[in-house]
């Protein structure tokens, strides 16, 4: 359950979160799983809200995704309803029916059709969706919805986070400042393949729906994409990003272009803050590691590289035991499957390189790369020595805690 654990050592503050013009909030203790605590998630958003979404590629979708998907193509959104605990996955017809029926029960109350209300949820694999406890809850938080409850949604979407996670950017638009906020949960099945478990970012910008798209799709790659926690993208990963058009600036075009620019260097922040923060977050984690992979022969080549290490658990529980054992991030270099030559190979922890050219460098001194590992934060670099491709992969450490977080999940 959230919050059961202790907070972990990488944890970041929640930033001071204003209220966003054209998005109202509200959470509830629906019951769904966690008892005591905020489960319900709804958002309701102005009239000609428009919507961008990115979603899990794991072939066996929750009924949530499945839904999200045929909703994005016409771009409009007028609500969302997340819930935690139960992630309506694997659950056959009657996961689908519990979705239908969730986004007609929200549709009601907003006063809008069943296709304009977004949904996700995370949680257990494999069970039904108690959809009446859900549904019951609805009236009396969608009542109390505020502008000013951003923190407490992203408390209410935890599942084994230790700790809400939120950020927010200033932008323009022509003359015009605009506000992005985002929150997100993730803190185990991470190696996201499009995305985290879940994400949502809404902006008071006012932006057609294919140039949303384009926006969401270009951030993810150097975000939700560049990082992993144990290797194991969900059945549930959605990021969902909903303008609501409240600011006044300039009309921006179909295709985005230079009226966007300001406006996706502060998104492309965004998702990387948050995406860290789920890192930082990794089930028993105690150390942020930073893999940088350059002279490969191609960016996807550096980047499988740069994956193969990062999800590699004899690298990670080296790093969890401060052990400078160099060795098996060679190994991991090499099993990556992609062009490397061992006599050109170089690699670095904490900045000192302590192999160059297929071999440990003369007077190699171990005690400052021993020191670096006691920290919390790592760096590791690696250079092929083939090409100019690079790319940079976050993860975190792998410890005792992921075993007792994961096989009790259940209990």
């Amino acid at each position: 359950m959230a919050g059961s654990a202790p907070v972990s050592p990488l944890a970041v503050a929640l930033p001071d979160l204003p209220p966003l013009a054209g998005v109202k909030l509200g959470v509830a203790a629906a019951g769904i799983r966690y008892q005591g605590r905020n489960d319900l998630l709804v958002a309701e958003f102005a009239p000609g809200t428009t919507v961008a979404g990115v979603f899990t590629r794991n072939r066996c979708p929750g009924a949530p995704v499945e839904w999200c998907r045929k909703l994005l193509p016409a771009g409009r959104a007028r609500g969302l309803v997340v819930n935690a605990g139960n992630a309506n996955v694997f659950t056959g017809r009657a996961g689908n029916d519990a979705a239908r029926a969730t986004a007609e029960a929200a549709a009601k109350l907003i006063g809008c059709p069943a296709r304009h209300v977004f949904l996700a949820s995370t949680g257990v694999i494999g069970e039904v969706l108690p959809v009446a406890r859900l549904t019951a809850a609805l009236p009396s938080l969608h009542a109390g919805l505020h502008e000013d409850r951003l923190a407490d949604a992203a408390r209410a979407i935890m599942t084994t986070d230790t700790f809400p996670k939120a950020a927010t950017r200033l932008a323009r638009i022509g003359e015009t400042e605009v506000r992005i906020t985002g929150i997100a949960k993730g803190s185990g099945m991470i190696a996201p393949d499009m995305a985290t478990m879940l994400c949502f970012v809404f902006t008071d910008a006012k932006i057609p729906a294919p140039a949303l798209q384009k926006c969401l799709t270009r951030g993810i790659g150097g975000s939700f994409n560049a990082i992993t926690v144990d290797s194991d993208t969900s059945t549930s990963d959605t990021v969902l990003l909903f303008a609501t058009g409240q600011a006044r600036h300039a009309p921006v075009p179909a295709t985005g272009g230079v009226a966007l620019r300001d406006f996706s260097v502060a998104l492309a922040e965004l998702l990387h803050d948050l995406a860290l923060q789920v890192v930082r977050d990794g089930e028993g984690a105690q150390k942020l590691i930073r893999i940088d992979v350059t002279g490969a022969v191609s960016a996807r080549s550096a980047k499988r590289i740069a994956r193969a290490i990062a999800d590699s658990p004899l690298v990670k529980t080296a790093i969890a035991g401060e052990d400078a054992n160099w060795g098996r991030i060679v190994m991991a270099v090499g099993k990556a499957g992609e062009p490397a030559d061992r006599d050109r190979l170089s690699i670095a922890v904490g900045g000192v390189w302590m192999a160059r050219d297929g071999a440990i460098v003369p007077g190699y001194d171990e005690a400052p790369v021993v020191a670096h590992m006691r920290g919390r934060e790592i760096a590791i670099a690696v250079d092929l020595g083939l090409g100019r491709g690079k790319a940079t992969m976050w993860t975190c450490d792998l410890t005792h805690g992921y075993i007792d977080i994961n096989g009790s999940y259940r209990s």
